[in-house]
């Protein structure tokens, strides 16, 4: 199991968390573990975040493609020469 330590915590904040974790009936360290499992939980209904090249195809998809001409392939000339 992983370990955290915090710096620089806000002596309010910290007060806060001592005193949730109490009514909750936990250690400082459980409380804090448990509101990060909360805040950071996967929820199962959203769809799993797209690559930024799906999601601007999805947006632009009911407005058609493009066709574009592709140019002919043509051989590589010759690389210069510094002599």
């Amino acid at each position: 199991m992983a370990s955290i330590t915090m710096k620089n915590v806000e002596e309010g904040l910290e007060r806060r968390l001592r005193i949730r974790a109490a009514e909750n009936g936990r250690t400082m360290e459980q409380e804090a573990c448990e509101i990060l499992r909360v805040a950071l939980e996967v929820d199962e209904n959203v769809a799993p975040s797209k690559n930024l090249g799906t999601a601007i195809h999805e947006l632009f998809k009911p407005f058609g493609g493009v066709e574009l001409e592709i140019p002919p392939r043509e051989p590589m000339r010759e690389p210069p020469r510094y002599d």
